[in-house]
This record gives C-alpha cells, sequence and structure tokens, in this order.
C-alpha cells in the first residue's frame, strides 16, 4: 500500500471520528435542552457578539445640519455617515435639538448616536423615502425605504437617550391603512385598495422575482421605521421611538441583534413594537412597548413567500421587557411560513386594560409554518382583555385564510406566571384534527378574575402542573 493511500484512509478515518463526536455532543447538548431549555438560552446569551466601535466621533452639524426642526438635513446625515465609515467607523453624533431628515441609511461600523435631549424629526412627505429591497407584511418588494434603514451591514448601532420621531398621524401614513379610526374615509386611497396590497401578496404566490415587485407611489403601502436587511452584529439601546408609520423595529434576515433599553410609545395601525422575521439570534431586553398592535411579533415570512425563503426565525430572548398596550405582548405570527423556533421570554410585566392577550401564536393553513420550543417563565401580569395564553391555527385577516398548508404549534411551555386580572379565558387552543395543539404545559400559574378556565378544540396532552385559576387547583393533564 502506497503512502498516499495511508494518508487517505488515516484522514478519512479521523473525519469519522470527528463526525462521531460532533453528533455525540448533539445529543448531549439536545438532552440538555429537553431536560432544561433555559440552559440553552445562556449558551445562545453568551454566543451573541457585541459591537465595537472606533472612538472617533462625526458630529452631523460639522456636515451642514440645522437644528430647526424645518431644514431637511437628509444629506447632512448622508455625509456624516459616509464619512464615518471611510474612516474605519465611530459614532456619528446627533447633538440635542430637533432635526428633520428623510430617509437615514447606515453603513457597516456605524453608531448612530442621539444627545438625551436630540429628535430625529422624519419628514411626512413619501418622496424622501427612495425605493429600496425591504418587506411589507412579511413579503418581499421594492418599496418606500424604511425611516432607518441598513442592508448587508456589520456592527451597527442606534444609540442614546434622544427620540426617534416618525411625525405619523392620521393626517399622513396612519391614513393609508383604510382603518377609519385613523382618520380614513371613503375616496382616499389605501393599502386596501384591489391594485395595492393584493396584488403584491398576488405576484409572491406567482413567485415574481422581487426586482419586478416594484411599488412606492401610488401603492400605499406604509414603510417600516427601523430595518436591519441582512445584518449582522446590531446594537439599539435606550433610544425612544414614537408615531410610527408601520411596524417599528424590524431585523429582517439579520443575525446576531441586541435591542436593550428601548421605548416604544406608538400607536397607530400596525405599530408592532419589534418584528424580528427571518431573523436568528436575537434578545430584546429592558424595554418598553406601548403599543397600537402587537408589543413584540416574531415573523418569519407570508405564505409562498416564506416558503420561498425558507428561513426560520429561532433563538429569540426577551427579557425584563414591560408591556403595557397592544393586542399582545409577545407574539408569533401570522407571517408564520418559514416556521420559528427556540423563543425565550422571562421576567416581563404586562398590564393594561388595553392589552389583548399575554403570549399569542397566530396562524392558519395559508401560513403554515412549524412553531415549537416556546418557553415562558416569571411573568407579573396585571389585566389582559381576552386570555393569558391563545393559540391559533384559524387567524383570518384579509378574507379567506384557506390553504392546504396545516401549520404545526407545539412544546409551548409557562411557568412561575402571576395574573391578577385574566380576561376571558385563562388558555384559548384550536388546532386541526390531523394536526392538533401539542404539549401545552402551565406550571405554577395563579390566574385570577377569569371568565373561563379555557376554550380548546384538537389540543393535546395539556398539563396543568400545580395551577390554580379562580382559586381552584386544575386538573393536571387532558386531551381535547
Amino acid at each position: 500500500m502506497t503512502t498516499n493511500k495511508l494518508i487517505t484512509f488515516k484522514s478519512i478515518a479521523f473525519f469519522i471520528v470527528i463526525i462521531t463526536l460532533v453528533l455525540s455532543c448533539g445529543k448531549q447538548v439536545s438532552a440538555i435542552s429537553e431536560a432544561n431549555p433555559w440552559k440553552k438560552m445562556d449558551l445562545i446569551v453568551k454566543s451573541i457578539p457585541e459591537t465595537h466601535f472606533s472612538d472617533k466621533t462625526y458630529n452631523i452639524n460639522d456636515f451642514g445640519a440645522i437644528a430647526d426642526g424645518k431644514t431637511l438635513n437628509t444629506a447632512a446625515f448622508a455625509k456624516a455617515i459616509k464619512a464615518c465609515t471611510e474612516n474605519g467607523g465611530g459614532k456619528v453624533m446627533v447633538p440635542n435639538g430637533k432635526y428633520l431628515t428623510g430617509a437615514i441609511h447606515l453603513e457597516s461600523n456605524v453608531n448612530l448616536h442621539l444627545d438625551d435631549q436630540a429628535e430625529i424629526l422624519f419628514s411626512t412627505d413619501p418622496k424622501d423615502y427612495p425605493i429600496v429591497h425591504t418587506s411589507w407584511e412579511g413579503t418581499e418588494l421594492m418599496n418606500y425605504s424604511p425611516l432607518i434603514y441598513a442592508k448587508n451591514k456589520t456592527n451597527v448601532a442606534i444609540t442614546g437617550k434622544g427620540t426617534l420621531n416618525g411625525q405619523a398621524n392620521s393626517t399622513n401614513w396612519w391614513v393609508w391603512s383604510g382603518g377609519k379610526s385613523y382618520g380614513w374615509q371613503k375616496g382616499i386611497p389605501s393599502q386596501n385598495d384591489p391594485t395595492n396590497r393584493e396584488v403584491l401578496v398576488d405576484m409572491a404566490e406567482k413567485n415574481v422575482p422581487v426586482a419586478e415587485r416594484v411599488f412606492g407611489e401610488g401603492r400605499y403601502l406604509r414603510p417600516n421605521f427601523i430595518e436591519f436587511f441582512e445584518c449582522n452584529t446590531v446594537l439599539v439601546k435606550d433610544i425612544t421611538v414614537i408615531n410610527a408609520p408601520f411596524w417599528i423595529l424590524h431585523p429582517l434576515k439579520s443575525n446576531n441583534i441586541i435591542i436593550d433599553g428601548v421605548t416604544v410609545n406608538s400607536h397607530g395601525p400596525n405599530n408592532d413594537g419589534c418584528d424580528p422575521e427571518y431573523s436568528q439570534n436575537i434578545i430584546i431586553k429592558n424595554c418598553t412597548f406601548n403599543t397600537g398592535d402587537d408589543c413584540i411579533a416574531i415573523k418569519a415570512g407570508r405564505d409562498a413567500d416564506g416558503r420561498r425563503v425558507a428561513i426560520p426565525s429561532k433563538n429569540i430572548i426577551v427579557q425584563n421587557c414591560k408591556m403595557i398596550d397592544g393586542h399582545g405582548g409577545v407574539v408569533i405570527g401570522s407571517e408564520i411560513s418559514a416556521g420559528v423556533n427556540n423563543v425565550f421570554v422571562e421576567n416581563c410585566v404586562m398590564d393594561s386594560p388595553n392589552l389583548d392577550r399575554a403570549i399569542r401564536i397566530k396562524t392558519n393553513s395559508k401560513r403554515g409554518g412549524v412553531i415549537e420550543d416556546v418557553y415562558v417563565r416569571n411573568l407579573e401580569i396585571g389585566t389582559v382583555k381576552e386570555c393569558v395564553l391563545k393559540l391559533n391555527m384559524f387567524y383570518n385577516v384579509y378574507g379567506s385564510q384557506t390553504g392546504n398548508f396545516i401549520p404545526v404549534i407545539r412544546n409551548i411551555s409557562l411557568e412561575n406566571i402571576n395574573v391578577k386580572n385574566g380576561g376571558k379565558y385563562s388558555v384559548r387552543a384550536e388546532g386541526y384534527a390531523e394536526s392538533p395543539v401539542e404539549n401545552i404545559t402551565l406550571k405554577n400559574v395563579v390566574i385570577k378574575k377569569v371568565d373561563s378556565i379555557y376554550l380548546l378544540k384538537n389540543v393535546k396532552n395539556i398539563n396543568f402542573i400545580n395551577t390554580y385559576i379562580n382559586d381552584k387547583k386544575v386538573e393536571s393533564s387532558k386531551n381535547f
């Protein structure tokens, strides 16, 4: 046997040993995760890299910005950001004052930092937002730029205790929603006109290339506020966001995102606080959400477009947050076709007569998707309007939502939860006979002042462990 053949056989044997060890370790990690999924969360947190920036500062006033709240400073922001990134990165400083601008496009190694009394006022003129590759309600398209946008960037941040003000209200962006409570009246164009939102959904179903899904002027699809598209290693810290046109914090196809100490106060239509979509390794902590829609809504694409992209959202961690008004505290869906897994929620406070649900999963047979391994612990819930936990495979909006993609919901755990006013149901879960909602656990849960213990249909293996609803201990395990 030649020396080369001996080397080849030894190499093959070495790789077999390595593969065997990797598989063995994987099984061990899986076993540990199943026994205590919170250890898995700790490993995820430790794996997420932090941003680091040069100590150089680029003051936007040195690039022509004027803090009068009237002068359009789009060019000044662009010049400061360009100078910063071309010189190795650093901090683009927004000093105290009011700065009007159009779209801000971030670059790698740039930290957009707002002084405590700085306020960026975003123009309400759609012409100040160029057409870019973005996404709207889970469908990719070419549309108005998000107010702050970063695409294919690494090591980027928005920090400081200043305010981002989208200036949206019922006289501009919000009226595009077609909602009467947001200023819409018969005869005013909106996203719901047959040539707008419906056309986009149809294009995605027909697999029209994204570059040909050109919307923008005359199509009334509102821009996202802050979008990180295909970015890696991102920090958003301490800012306040108000008056958003649409979704507010939108990591899209992005990894390693930390959102820390952010306050969102925006009650417009579809004003979700944070929507990680097709994204992984996300920490949302120490934030306050007071919104016109879901406080946090984890997404994974809509229908055919979600299945085309096929990137699940996973390893999403929510810690020490406060949820006030909203359709849900932490929500998964409804744009969820690529699936969601490994969601961890802990140490949060949720309380408002205008908060509909605490934890919610919503999908349907057009969306499909596998939603699994959702772990929630240590919540203090004051008042919710409808229910504490809602799992719905029949979510219905925009007409018929019946298709051939039966979803899967399984492995949902709530532990150490105290609820003062539980609304209509402690748990409401509805699955399919061929795909029941599986493996729900409530452990050490106390829910008071709720109308009904539960409403369950096609639910397999729901476990109540040391759980009291309306001061009565609930039976341990059931199928429905």
